[in-house]
């Protein structure tokens, strides 16, 4: 399960991490949290952030019988 991290500095910056997600994904789930602190000032990419997720597929057979 991903987790974010927010940290405030002493000069009030704030710092957002995630861990645990891999992609795009991840800037996903601090969106709400950049739209409430306001604007963006520079974003550091994790090497997660350029692994793609991989989906998990289960396959049912009917057996006979």
């Amino acid at each position: 399960m991903p987790e974010i991290t927010v940290t405030i500095g002493p000069d009030g910056k704030v710092g957002l991490s995630v861990d645990g997600a891999k992609g795009p994904g991840c800037a996903e789930l601090t969106r709400f949290l950049e739209e409430a602190l306001g604007e963006v000032e520079s974003r550091e990419l994790k090497a997660e952030y350029y692994e793609v997720e991989q989906e998990k597929t289960v396959s049912l057979e009917e057996s006979e019988g």
